[in-house]
């Protein structure tokens, strides 16, 4: 889950009618961010920003799925592309609430 203060600029963005790769860049210095602290085995700045994009997808920023991609990232892209279309955001479940790092 992207933190809110990266939610917070992404949105701003798009109020400003930026586009949506620039609203996704918010995500992907986050997600740069985490690695440089150590927060996940991201092992390379590629690997950080196809987090950071599919985190943005299902934020909700209007991402088109890669052109140069296997059919498997093409998918996993449109999927969390639907993802962040839907309305309604279902509360996570205890189980894997209690898994998280704590802040």
């Amino acid at each position: 889950m992207p933190e809110e203060e990266t939610l917070e600029r992404a949105e701003e963005d798009k109020q400003q009618g930026k586009a949506a790769s620039t609203q996704a860049g918010e995500f992907v210095r986050e997600e740069i961010e985490h690695v440089r602290e150590g927060k996940h085995g991201a092992r390379s700045a590629k690997q950080a920003v196809a987090i950071g994009l599919s985190k943005a997808r299902r934020a909700g920023v209007k991402l088109p799925s890669p052109k140069k991609a296997s059919k498997e990232t093409k998918e996993q892209a449109a999927r969390d592309s639907r993802k962040g279309r839907s309305a309604g955001k279902s509360k996570t479940s205890a189980k894997r609430s209690r898994a998280t790092s704590a802040p």
